[in-house]
């Protein structure tokens, strides 16, 4: 007989979700750091031997679902892989909309990275069409960590697998900002790095270390609301590799802009209208059943599964 079957959303059933997804967060960074080496972090050979680590923590990720439902008991209904987002139905809809959503948000600097790189579009196209060009991409290991290991690990350890622990102990609403806490605080760990190699004072690394913190957390709470909508592990790696692409929206560049009222208008706009886009486009029936609302008590449960 299970040891918590009948702890439901209890304070046992909640210390082994916070602990187990702490140590996953854990084993995820500390596999960064097995290879001991005083070459910086985008070094090829050091992003090389980082993914190999990583790639095999976020494998090894789904058995750690699996120990947390087995030492539990709770009955999570759906098949593992359907909890962790990964299945066919509206598979289409979830790599395709999230996107389009996350592409409104970005409206402004997206019109900004267009007047000051206008590209004839044709010429874009056949760059995009190029197998070369890709070619090129896969080969440099920094767009590989950027816009692929990184999207795909991260989205797999801290929203597929994180979030069907902590949902039966927080709720769906609460999951959605818990687990980002989880995801900042892993990202601190470039402070080692920035003070071992003396990039920046120890004030300005810290500051800049508290502030990537802020934003990946909100970042994290987003992913985590389209994973929850959408029930599907697609969209926000999707959403993460774009988001890496752009960056921080370069705000003091646009101020400082000779068109800096267009741009400033397509900024708010691209705002509302994420705002107002939000729910409709990420409503759960484009994408079929949502396996992660099972997880949560009739009675508890809230409008983001409708």
């Amino acid at each position: 007989m299970s040891m918590m079957a009948d702890l439901g959303g209890g304070a046992e059933l909640c210390s082994v979700s916070v602990i187990s997804c702490l140590l996953l967060a854990c084993s995820y960074v500390g596999s960064l750091y097995v290879w001991r080496s005083q070459l910086p972090r985008d070094h090829p050979t050091v992003i090389k031997r980082r993914f190999t680590s990583v790639l095999i923590v976020s494998m090894l990720s789904p058995l750690w679902v699996w120990a947390w439902r087995q030492y539990t008991g709770f009955k999570t209904g759906p098949s593992l892989l359907m909890l962790m987002g990964v299945h066919l139905e509206g598979i289409f809809a979830a790599a395709c909309l999230p996107l389009l959503l996350t592409m409104v948000l970005f409206f402004g600097p997206l019109i900004q990275l267009v007047m000051d790189y206008p590209w004839d579009f044709i010429e874009g196209m056949k760059m995009i069409l190029d197998p070369q060009f890709w070619v090129q991409c896969v080969a440099d290991m920094r767009w590989m960590r950027n816009q692929v290991v990184a999207p795909l690990t991260e989205e797999l350890v801290f929203r597929a697998c994180m979030l069907p622990m902590l949902v039966p102990c927080t709720g769906l609403s609460r999951a959605i900002v818990t687990c980002p806490l989880f995801f900042g605080v892993a990202h601190f760990h470039h402070v080692i790095e920035l003070l071992k190699f003396r990039q920046g004072t120890v004030t300005g690394i810290f500051l800049s270390a508290a502030f990537q913190f802020s934003y990946t957390a909100v970042f994290g709470a987003y992913t985590a609301f389209i994973f929850i909508r959408t029930g599907h592990l697609i969209g926000p790696v999707l959403c993460h590799s774009f988001c890496n692409y752009m960056g921080f929206p370069a705000i003091g560049a646009a101020l400082d802009h000779p068109q800096k009222l267009t741009i400033f208008f397509f900024y708010v706009l691209g705002v509302i209208l994420f705002l107002l886009l939000l729910f409709p486009m990420t409503d759960p029936i484009f994408y079929g059943s949502l396996a992660i609302c099972h997880l949560t008590k009739p009675d508890t449960s809230t409008s983001i599964c409708t």
